[in-house]
């Protein structure tokens, strides 16, 4: 599986620091619709292998960077892009939805 887990200590490196573009889903155990939504952020990133990288972010083991990003709504995704946010996508109702998202930022199947 393409997911890897995203913290403090690793976000500069794995998020801000590479070339390939990066889904950061912000989520924490607690969120019944984060885990609802799970298997579909596991299915984008099996699907999207090799032109982006998702990870998964724990809001309670890492708040600092749910601040930053002023994270009110779990899950959030963000879309990161040569170190640089793009718009959030908040509570996606599908994976359609999520695809779309991607393909505002230019990340397509094709």
């Amino acid at each position: 599986m393409a997911i890897f887990n995203v913290n403090m200590d690793n976000f500069d490196s794995e998020v801000l620091n590479t070339a390939t573009p990066v889904v950061i889903d912000f989520w924490a155990p607690w969120c019944g619709y984060c885990r609802g939504i799970a298997p579909t952020v596991d299915q984008i990133a099996d699907a999207y292998e090799g032109k982006i990288r998702v990870g998964k972010l724990n809001i309670d083991d890492s708040m600092p960077l749910a601040e930053r990003y002023q994270i009110s709504t779990i899950p959030t995704l963000l879309f990161f892009r040569d170190g640089a946010v793009g718009q959030p996508l908040v509570n996606p109702p599908s994976r359609g939805a999520i695809e779309e998202w991607l393909g505002a930022n230019g990340v397509t199947l094709d």
